[in-house]
């Protein structure tokens, strides 16, 4: 990514110290995540690399709210996340976050046109229906509005995900192997999108990939290792 391009980064929004995560298992507790410490910028892209099972999708998960951390501070856009309960957490996520996942997460029996509107309703947004729509079209779908996710292909589908992401505004998104299930040319795609997204509105992306290329046009990288960050590099 040529930062020069991008709009000026603001202060911090996602403020970690020192990070853990524990889970149970038959052979004893797993250390998931071991101590992280991050700062994210606002309009900042920062591409989260590393080996399977290094943490990435588990860093993720807390940021969002969806998984409680077992010590550590965690803030993000000026609410500190730890010791909400899950009804603070779910208004939270509606109001501040968007997630793009590897599998697309479309509810099978609503229109691309309701899978990006409801939960805009849901959040009480008084213009839903005309915001869900302009996302779309924003998207490239405009003629696509009314099609179940089972007549979309799978780059379609992945662009209604977006398009929900965005819909809201959030002020982070978060993006776990978001082509993992496309091929290269509809990958692409999906990425020019979503960076192009992401500089338009000035919205903070934390981008999981395996893809080093990807990874480039984030601003910077940070590579974690058995729940740790061990590199933090500049694009």
């Amino acid at each position: 990514m040529s930062v020069g391009s991008q709009p000026a980064l603001g202060p911090p929004l996602v403020g970690v110290r020192d990070l853990r995560l524990t889970v149970p298992s038959a052979a004893g507790p797993v250390n998931i995540l071991c101590g992280i410490d991050l700062d994210v910028r606002e309009r900042e892209a920062v591409g989260i690399v590393g080996p399977s099972g290094s943490g990435k999708t588990s860093l993720l998960m807390v940021l969002a709210g969806l998984e409680q951390a077992t010590s550590g501070a965690v803030c993000v856009a000026g609410q500190e996340l730890t010791g909400l309960d899950e009804d603070a957490l779910a208004r939270f996520r509606r109001l501040t976050i968007g997630i793009v996942f590897q599998a697309f997460h479309l509810i099978p029996a609503m229109t691309a046109l309701e899978n990006v509107a409801v939960p805009l309703e849901l959040a009480g947004v008084a213009d839903a229906g005309p915001r869900a729509r302009a996302s779309l079209e924003a998207v490239g779908l405009g003629h696509r509005l009314t099609h179940l996710p089972g007549q979309l292909s799978g780059g379609e589908q992945q662009r209604v995900a977006l398009a929900r992401a965005f819909a809201p505004r959030p002020r982070l998104l978060l993006a776990d192997e978001p082509t993992g299930n496309l091929d290269h040319a509809t990958g692409s795609a999906v990425m020019d999108l979503l960076f192009g997204m992401q500089a338009e509105h000035g919205t903070t992306l934390l981008l999981i990939t395996h893809d080093p290329a990807l990874a480039a046009r984030c601003h910077r990288e940070v590579r974690l290792a058995d729940g740790r960050v061990v590199e933090r590099a500049s694009a």
